[in-house]
């Protein structure tokens, strides 16, 4: 008898325990259809953007591209206040630039016969006050004219 008890007591166990199973397979069941249900939303919202950027690319591609426009300087700079400030061998060097191109700091420098440190310092000083671009790339330091002062040094040769 007591084992037919005790067998008893461990089926109604076992029962209760299958129960809590088959509610956490329904609760499990459930959370599993709600997350296919979302998945299935995103795969939809990524098929729609994926439509709108071809559709974006394809107008992109009909849109004529135009030549950027060149902004000239609203108020024109007079030669006298461009070039005031500098001295004749500052002058002397942007005019070598814009006739011969591109330079080193060594070519300027046996060009005006200064000391490398004197010419070193020259062109630092018309870079930082913008009258020459560097190309930093190189070592020494390749200079060139910007092209305004370009337009500047050029307006006052075509008048000289």
């Amino acid at each position: 008898m007591k084992k037919i008890e005790t067998g008893d007591r461990q089926l109604a166990n076992l029962e209760a325990k299958v129960k809590d199973v088959s509610e956490v397979k329904e609760r499990f069941s459930a959370q599993l259809v709600e997350v296919d249900g979302r998945i299935g939303e995103l795969v939809k919202v990524q098929e729609e953007t994926a439509k709108k950027i071809e559709e974006l690319g394809k107008i992109e591609r009909k849109i004529p591209v135009r030549p950027e426009a060149k902004i000239e300087s609203v108020i024109p700079i007079r030669r006298e206040k461009a070039l005031a400030p500098l001295t004749e061998t500052e002058l002397r060097v942007l005019e070598i630039l814009a006739e011969e191109g591109e330079k080193t700091a060594p070519e300027i420098r046996d060009r005006i016969k200064l000391t490398r440190e004197h010419t070193a310092r020259l062109m630092k000083k018309l870079y930082e006050e913008g009258y020459v671009e560097r190309d930093s790339g190189k070592i020494p330091y390749a200079y060139r004219v910007k092209e305004e002062m370009r337009k500047i040094l050029g307006k006052t040769e075509a008048k000289a």
